[in-house]
């Protein structure tokens, strides 16, 4: 038996996995308009940019909030999912606007890929939303 999650990353866990559940539903339920919106939101570089800055922070704060990776599956999750928003922020700074689409879209793949993606999203969400729920803080 794994003892005590922090409150923060039970808290985290929630918002990230009810966000992520609601988000992939949304965009499985509007495939086209999704995929529009996105790839055009992706060849703006201002939008990039901003993006980036916001990817950024929202990484850092969510690793400064749930300190560490020990005490089982959620903190890992969490962990990494924030890390990984980190990284995405920074990519998205640091590399030219052009490799936007590479970073967001699977490349020019997005399109035939865009399920897997969704299920992608709705498991992890899904994942973080139970477990967070069941967790002792």
């Amino acid at each position: 038996m794994v003892g005590p999650v922090g409150a923060r990353t039970t808290f985290l866990g929630k918002l990230l996995g009810i966000y992520l559940v609601l988000v992939s539903i949304a965009m499985a339920a509007n495939k086209a308009a999704t995929i529009q919106t996105v790839t055009a939101l992706i060849h703006d570089a201002p939008v990039i940019f901003v993006l980036g800055l916001i990817l950024v922070a929202a990484g850092l704060a969510m690793i400064l909030s749930v300190g560490g990776w020990s005490r089982g599956a959620l903190p890992l999750v969490v962990s990494l999912v924030s890390w990984l928003t980190l990284i995405k922020g920074l990519a998205f700074l640091l590399w030219p606007p052009s490799a936007a689409p590479g970073i967001v879209l699977w490349g020019s793949l997005y399109e035939q890929f865009f399920y897997v993606d969704v299920a992608i999203v709705f498991v992890l969400g899904a994942y973080l939303t139970i477990a967070s729920f069941k967790a002792r803080a």
